[in-house]
């Protein structure tokens, strides 16, 4: 299942880091990862394979946000359809 996890806040050291850690421990594999900083906000969207994670999406969104919070970022979790059907044009 591919998976787009979005991240956005205050830019500091770590943030990729934490964010690849959580997934890594996982076993989520990230395909494509995009990021910026425009003046001093981090931005950062990753599209993630979970086929091969124990977790559900739900367990994992939990623990991502869990260290978003942690890093002082919000974190966005969605399924890839999801993610599509919204952001159609």
């Amino acid at each position: 299942m591919r998976v787009v996890v979005s991240v956005i806040g205050k830019d500091k050291t770590g943030i990729v880091a934490g964010i690849s850690k959580v997934l890594a421990d996982n076993n989520v594999n990230i395909l494509d990862i995009s990021q910026t900083i425009l003046d001093n906000v981090f931005a950062m969207i990753m599209i993630v394979d979970t086929s091969k994670s124990k977790k559900d999406l739900l367990e994992l969104k939990k623990e991502l946000e869990k260290v978003g919070e942690e890093l002082g970022v919000e974190v966005i979790v969605q399924h890839e359809d999801i993610f599509k059907y919204m952001h159609r044009i």
